[in-house]
């Protein structure tokens, strides 16, 4: 199926917000961001914007019939500049944290960037997002993250469990895969790696192994390719598959709260203990796969705890 485009014309705030708050199905926002500065946000100009190193996510290419998890990609530290210059370099003679990555093999993903931390700095380019434009007053870069990427860069299938998603493309496309939440059962959910308020796929999206995971077939599956500019609306609970399709991508996103997602805490807050007191077990296993590297583990209490 395909995603549903919203009407050419731009939306009031007030329309804008109605349509986040009960639509239940994704949908692609036109014409809402032509005045918005961070469409100048190319990978170009935030290299000179910002110098201090970012974590970068390196994988694969390669379709394979089991999704790459973050906990099996390798990590490079690096400039936005020093991925420039590595996704121009032809004669793979670069050197610096990019040497002995093929860009041709190779793809990286800084992502999950809270702009809040790069800019801080730079506080003036919070207003450069403007979400209070889908009727969020006040809510703007400081609320938001940033991803950067190459092509076929890729965030594994997965669902969030707080919120609703707001999604800007700034520069470059990339290819959503989206799937309901009473399709859950056919994306053979898991929580190994453990990421808090996250839910994992074991099914790859592109290239499913159908032996395995035969229900996936009647997973219903709504594609988009996001384009510069447009802005699309992830519904509660819709599991989705991320892939960058051309040579560099940005966007930025925005999670939503919904009023809802205090029950949703209480189960993230339940998992958590659970996890954290079985990765505190004597064990002869290496359990340090369960965790993503973006979940920091701590045994003591967490603030999620005071949903319990």
């Amino acid at each position: 199926k395909c995603v549903n485009i919203m009407a050419s014309k731009p939306f009031t705030p007030e329309e804008a917000r109605r349509i986040v708050q009960c639509l239940q199905t994704p949908a692609v926002f036109l014409n809402m961001t032509t005045d918005w500065p961070a469409l100048h946000w190319t990978v170009e100009h935030l290299s000179t914007c910002l110098t201090e190193r970012l974590r970068f996510r390196i994988g694969k290419r390669t379709e394979d019939m089991a999704p790459l998890f973050e906990t099996e990609c390798s990590y490079i530290e690096a400039t936005i500049k020093e991925f420039l210059s590595w996704t121009a370099n032809e004669d793979e003679s670069l050197v610096g944290p990019f040497s002995g990555y093929h860009c041709k093999e190779l793809w990286a993903y800084a992502d999950y960037k809270y702009i809040t931390q790069l800019f801080q700095d730079k506080p003036a380019m919070f207003q450069d997002v403007v979400w209070s434009d889908f009727g969020f007053p006040g809510r703007d870069g400081r609320d938001s993250t940033l991803w950067i990427g190459t092509q076929g860069a890729n965030t594994p299938c997965h669902l969030d469990s707080y919120g609703c998603n707001l999604v800007f493309q700034i520069q470059g496309r990339k290819r959503w895969h989206l799937f309901p939440p009473d399709d859950t059962h056919c994306l053979y959910p898991t929580r190994i790696p453990y990421e808090e308020s996250s839910v994992f796929s074991q099914v790859s999206v592109v290239q499913p192994d159908l032996k395995t995971f035969p229900a996936f077939r009647r997973a219903r599956v709504h594609t988009v390719t996001l384009q510069p500019g447009q802005v699309l609306f992830v519904p509660r609970h819709w599991w989705h598959y991320v892939e960058s399709v051309d040579p560099v991508t940005v966007s930025v996103n925005s999670w939503i709260e919904m009023d809802m997602d205090d029950g949703a805490r209480v189960g993230e807050a339940l998992t958590k203990t659970i996890v954290c007191a079985l990765k505190s077990a004597p064990s002869l296993d290496n359990n340090d796969h369960w965790l993503n590297p973006t979940e920091v583990f701590t045994p003591a209490h967490t603030h999620t705890e005071r949903f319990i």
